[in-house]
Order: structure tokens, then C-alpha cells, then sequence
């Protein structure tokens, strides 16, 4: 069964689901990832299975081994027989079992047997046949067998194509894990889960410079060399000690006009510890260097520990701005409050991008939706013709730099953010300062917009958001509104408005709800409108209700503008689009989940390169196993083995011919071989 070609199918099968599942499902990630991905079930259940490290699975390493065994014997039980019969003519057959072929004839020939044989002998020669003539000693007399075979590469290609199964299997475990894992199982080597320094790691999580295979991360910062590869591993990671280190001269990355990355590269130079060589080189995508046989690839780029300087913007009335500075990478521990009641909380700095491309189609005509807009020609033709032509249009837009930073707080909870450093034009007809947040990383962003002033700055929504928490100010831009919304000569209009607009500015700034909740913003009016407003009034109520507050915040804008020294605003469509998206932001602060907001103002951007190192001595057993696999299916395929064979007996006036063709597939090309030979060896039979 194990030498059996259907127990190698089957096998085959196996590894190929194994390997599809291993392509798709990210491996050697950290087991958190996988927890936050899939959820607890399905993330224990590939872990038990270790689904999440396939190609070093021991079940995966089993099959590969029964498949290299199994093919092995196949080879070994069927190459002999097949050597024999690429020698062999069989030209021991007999007379009569010409006629049990498919393709045979009879006829007469005009010379002597010999003659005949020796004819058609040549002739066969000369178009490509291995001819052997046999003389036989019959009754009738003497007779000749002519026997000849062509397309004996098909057998060969049997041979190349099943020892190619093992020779990329074999080149698949050495450039793999194996060995690492041999060192883990026999070497007394351990995976390390802790932190620190590189250079405090113990050497039991260490791996030799002469490691024969090994495939690992190498991040190298600007101005920075390093030489211990990292080798990510389910359970920790090994450190690969390299024979030379690798200094990161200049990362260069060449964008296109949309702000799209064109090309990322690399100035290194190697340096060779055992000669103190230093070796120049360059790597791009695609492009690796080589040195003692290892190669260095271009995988990725991260940040070498840039500085930030961020502005931190209090997201609650009252709150103190400052600012502080801080590398990617590290952290930076603030405190709020005093005594029992204060607060500690970790700014750890995750990421800056100074670069974010972003799609701003937003084109809702390209929707199906409504069915308005549904045209089936020009849907059909949006799918047809070129593959990188879409059915939607894309906008494409650099709109800045960025900052991702986590909060943490004393029990270890964070939260993670993400806020550009310029606004951005959402088309909404004022730029807005983009603060993202969420809560787990398998979460998406969830963005708090708020309008920058006529400066581009958040000190405008700032100086509004601390002047609604003023009973003073709002009292002040109440009688503004009124004053400038009634007639003069009615004051009793005038004083019904401001008690209006007051109350309303008042549930808009917020306080405290029935559970002792704080409630304010647009949710705070629509729960008084429903507790005082009939049902049937309600949507013109509303209407009047958020036109007075729209005029009491505009101004509370100008009296904030005024204290600051600045023109007041003059109406506009860019102040009213500024007025709408300042309610919005006003009525969204109080909901977002930290005392404070850090807007990024300045930064010195220090670029880092992630190289791939791995030495692969099987690279070159792969390669010649797949020329192999090319060689042996083209051969199987499109080469025909074609045995032929022509009997002679003698007979009066000449020789009576016999001839049978056989072949390993019958195909139309195989009929009208077999009539071409019929009438040039035979001539009309």
C-alpha cells in the first residue's frame, strides 16, 4: 500500500488542503491576534490543530515524509522494470500475435525477406526509430522480425516527474523548520517569551551563525547596525546569530502622484565579522542582496524610533493643555488628579505615518441602489475589457501625517487612538480634525470630526466648547441673540427668546439626568422635546428650537473671538458649514472615552528597514525538482510511446509482410501515423 500510486495521490491531496490553509491563515502570528480574529472557540481549536504553524505541524511533517517515502518506492519499484523495457525491442514476438493489435496490415512485398528487412530497417532509422532486425528459421523458410520503438522519453518522463515530488519535498523541508525544530527537540534550544534588550537574551534562545537553514526578520533603524535575525515562533521567538551585521545607510521609498508607494529600497552596508569586510550594497522589493550565501530581502519598513512632540487637548471643560514629547516605540506616564482620587495612566507611542492615502470617491452613483440610477449597458460594460479597470471610481488623496498611541490605565486596559496632524476636507464644506479611536484591535476606527476654525487650528472649537460650560457667557450671547433676533420695539418678544435660547443652551451644555447620568448635546433636547412637546409638534418644534441654538452658539462664537483678540466671523457659507459640524462635535465630546485628546505638532521622522534573511540550501533542490516536474509532465503528456514491428516471411516472387503498431494512448495522431508507415513500408497492401 505505501509503494502504491493511489496512497500517493491521496497524500498528495492532504498536503495540498494543508498547504491551501496555511496560505490563507496568517502563520507563527502571536496568539492573541488569533483570540481577537476568530474569537476563543475557533482560535483554541487552531492552536490545538496548529493550524496557525502548518508547515512545521508534526501531522503536516508526517504526511510529507510518508509522501517522500511513498513516491520513493514507487520510483524504486518501477524504475528497474521501466530501464529494462526502454532496452528491450521485443522482438521475441510471435507471428500470431500481430493480430491481436489494433493497428495492423498485411501485404506483399516484391523483395527477398533480407532485402525487405533491411529496407524497412533504414527507413524506420532515418525517421527517428531504434531499429533491431531478427532473423528467425521457420517451415516456409527463413523470415526477418523488424522491431522499432519511438518515444521512449514518455517512460522518462515518468521518472523525472515522480522523483520531482521528491526532490521539492526534500528542498521544502530543508529550507523550512525543520532543522530549527531538530535544534528545539535535540539541541536543548527554547523559544523566548519575555522582553528586554537583544543582548540580554540567554543562549539557550539563541541559534549558531552556522545554523544550516533558517528563514527570520532583521529591523535595521537609520544610522543603526544589527546582526540577530528574529525567528517568530507560536510560542515566542529564537534569535539567529548572523556571520555579519547589516548597517542601514539610507531607506528610500518613491511614492506616484496619488501618494501610492512606487518603490521601497535600501543602502546597507554588510559588514563581514571574519574578515572585517565592508560590503556596499542595495536592496529593492524583488531585488535581494546576497552574502555567504544568505539572502537579504526588502520585506517591510517600520519606524527606527522617531520623535513626537504632541499637543494634548482636554476633551472636557476645565481641562489643562500641555504639551509632551515622546519616541515611537516608548511611553510616558501622565497623571491626573491628587490624592486617592488621581489617576495614572501610560501614552504609549505606537506608529507615525507620514504618509496616509485615503479613497474620497464617495460617489453614489456608482451604487446599485437606487433603482433610478441602474443602467444594465453601462454595468456590463464596467465589467468587461481590462482586469485593472473597477466598477467604482477611485479619488485617491495624501491627506497628511498621523499618530497611533494607546492609553493605558493602572489595571493594564488600554484603548487605542488615531489622529491625523492637519484637517481634512470631507467635503462637508469645512475641514475637520479627524480623532479616531477603539476599543480592541479587531475593531475599526471609529472617527470624532471636529471643524477647524479660520486659522486651520481646534483652538476655535476649544474656546466655544469652554465658553458652553460658562453659565456666564451663555447668559451674555443669549441677550446678543435676542437683542439681535427681536424687534426693538417689543422687548417682551425679545425676553421670551432669551428664555428660550437659555434653556436650550443649558440642555445643550448638559448636566445631570434623572439616573444621576450626565446628559447634554442634540440627545438632551430630543429627551425634553419628548417629555414636553406633543407628538404632532414635535418636527416644527425642533426646527425653531435648533435654529435659536444655532443662533445662541454663533454668538458664543464671536464673544469667545472677541476675548481672544480676533475678528468676529462674518456669515458665510464656510461659518455656517463651521456652525453645523461645531454642534455635531459639541454633542460627541462628552461621549469620547478619555480626559484628553494629543494632536500631533511636530515630528523628526527616523525611517527603519525589516529585512528577510534566510539561507535556503534547498532552493537549489527545488529549482531542479521543478524543472523535472516541467520536463517529466511535458513527456508524459505529449510524447507517445510507439512500438512497431513487421514480420517477413518468405513466399513466391518476394516476401509476405505483417506489420503491427502499438502505442500508449490512441489517439487520432496515432491512426494517421499508422497509415503514413503502412504506405511507405508496404506500399498499397
Amino acid at each position: 500500500m505505501l509503494s502504491s500510486m493511489r496512497f500517493a495521490i491521496s497524500l498528495l491531496t492532504v498536503i495540498c488542503i494543508a498547504s491551501v490553509i496555511g496560505t490563507v491563515l496568517k502563520q507563527h502570528e502571536p496568539a492573541v491576534n488569533y483570540f481577537n480574529q476568530f474569537g476563543p472557540f475557533w482560535a483554541e481549536l487552531f492552536l490545538a490543530l496548529k493550524l496557525n504553524a502548518v508547515y512545521s505541524a508534526w501531522w503536516f511533517l508526517l504526511i510529507l515524509a510518508f509522501l517522500v517515502a511513498s513516491t520513493s518506492l514507487c520510483i524504486a519499484r518501477n524504475t528497474p522494470r521501466i530501464l529494462t523495457d526502454l532496452k528491450a525491442h521485443k522482438e521475441n514476438i510471435r507471428e500470431q500475435g500481430l493480430q491481436a493489435f489494433r493497428h495492423k496490415a498485411e501485404g506483399g512485398v516484391a523483395d527477398a525477406p533480407e532485402l525487405a528487412a533491411q529496407r524497412i530497417g533504414q527507413a524506420l532509422a532515418r525517421a527517428g526509430w531504434k531499429v533491431k532486425l531478427q532473423r528467425r528459421e521457420g517451415p516456409a523458410g527463413t523470415g526477418w522480425m523488424v522491431a522499432a520503438k519511438a518515444g521512449a522519453a514518455n517512460k522518462l518522463g515518468y521518472i523525472a516527474a515522480h522523483s520531482a515530488i521528491v526532490l521539492v519535498c526534500l528542498g521544502g523541508l530543508l529550507d523550512g523548520d525543520l532543522i530549527v525544530r531538530a535544534q528545539m527537540w535535540w539541541g536543548g534550544k527554547q523559544p523566548f517569551a519575555g522582553g528586554g534588550m537583544i543582548a540580554d537574551v540567554p543562549a539557550r534562545h539563541r541559534l549558531p551563525a552556522g545554523n544550516p537553514t533558517f528563514r527570520g526578520n532583521l529591523l535595521v533603524a537609520e544610522g543603526a547596525q544589527a546582526g540577530t535575525a528574529i525567528l517568530n515562533q507560536s510560542d515566542g521567538i529564537l534569535l539567529q546569530e548572523l556571520p555579519f551585521s547589516i548597517e542601514l545607510k539610507k531607506f528610500i521609498v518613491e511614492h506616484y502622484s496619488t501618494g501610492m508607494p512606487k518603490l521601497f529600497a535600501s543602502e546597507i552596508v554588510i559588514h563581514d565579522r571574519e574578515t572585517g569586510e565592508k560590503v556596499p550594497a542595495r536592496v529593492e522589493v524583488n531585488h535581494p542582496a546576497r552574502h555567504r550565501g544568505i539572502e537579504i530581502y526588502q520585506s517591510s519598513f517600520d519606524d527606527g524610533g522617531s520623535t513626537v512632540r504632541l499637543a494634548a487637548v482636554p476633551m472636557s471643560p476645565g481641562g489643562k493643555a500641555f504639551e509632551i514629547q515622546g519616541v515611537i516605540g516608548g511611553s510616558s506616564q501622565l497623571s491626573r488628579g491628587q490624592g486617592e482620587g488621581a489617576q495614572t495612566l501610560a501614552l504609549e507611542y505606537t506608529a507615525l505615518r507620514v504618509i496616509n492615502v485615503e479613497n474620497f470617491s464617495g460617489d453614489p452613483a456608482s451604487s446599485g441602489a437606487d433603482v433610478r440610477k441602474v443602467d444594465l449597458q453601462s454595468s456590463i460594460e464596467a465589467r468587461l475589457g481590462a482586469g485593472n479597470k473597477t466598477v467604482t471610481k477611485r479619488e485617491l488623496r495624501n491627506v497628511g501625517p498621523s499618530i497611533t498611541y494607546k492609553l493605558r490605565d493602572a489595571a493594564g486596559q488600554a484603548r487605542e487612538f488615531h489622529n491625523y496632524m492637519l484637517p481634512v476636507d470631507m467635503g462637508e464644506g469645512v475641514p475637520v480634525f479627524l480623532l479616531g479611536l477603539r476599543d480592541t484591535p479587531a475593531q475599526a476606527f471609529r472617527y470624532l470630526r471636529i471643524p477647524a476654525d479660520d486659522q486651520g487650528e481646534l483652538a476655535g472649537f476649544v474656546r466655544l466648547r469652554d465658553a458652553l460650560a460658562d453659565a456666564q457667557l451663555r447668559e451674555q450671547a443669549v441677550r446678543r441673540y435676542a437683542a439681535k433676533a427681536t424687534d426693538p420695539a417689543r422687548p417682551e418678544l425679545a425676553g421670551q427668546l432669551a428664555a428660550s435660547a437659555s434653556r436650550a443652551l443649558q440642555l445643550f451644555a448638559g448636566g445631570s439626568g434623572p439616573d444621576g447620568k450626565a446628559v447634554g448635546g442634540l440627545q438632551a433636547i430630543s429627551n425634553f422635546m419628548e417629555a414636553n412637546v406633543p407628538e404632532a409638534e414635535r418636527a416644527r418644534a425642533g426646527e425653531v428650537l435648533v435654529r435659536i441654538l444655532s443662533g445662541s452658539l454663533f454668538e458664543l462664537v464671536q464673544l469667545t473671538r472677541e476675548q481672544a483678540g480676533l475678528a468676529p466671523l462674518q456669515p458665510s457659507d464656510a461659518t455656517q458649514a463651521f456652525m453645523s459640524q461645531a454642534v455635531l462635535a459639541l454633542s460627541d465630546a462628552p461621549l469620547y472615552p478619555a480626559p484628553m485628546a494629543f494632536q500631533l505638532k511636530d515630528f523628526t521622522q527616523v525611517q527603519a528597514s525589516v529585512f528577510q534573511v534566510a539561507r535556503a540550501p534547498g532552493r537549489n533542490i527545488v529549482y531542479l525538482g521543478c524543472a523535472l516536474l516541467i520536463l517529466g509532465v511535458f513527456a508524459m503528456l505529449y510524447v507517445r510511446e510507439r512500438r512497431l514491428w513487421v514480420w517477413l516471411a518468405p513466399q513466391a516472387g518476394g516476401s509476405r509482410a505483417t506489420m503491427a503498431l502499438s502505442s500508449n494512448r490512441q489517439t487520432l495522431d496515432t491512426d494517421r501515423e499508422f497509415e503514413l508507415l503502412r504506405h511507405k513500408l508496404l506500399g498499397h497492401p
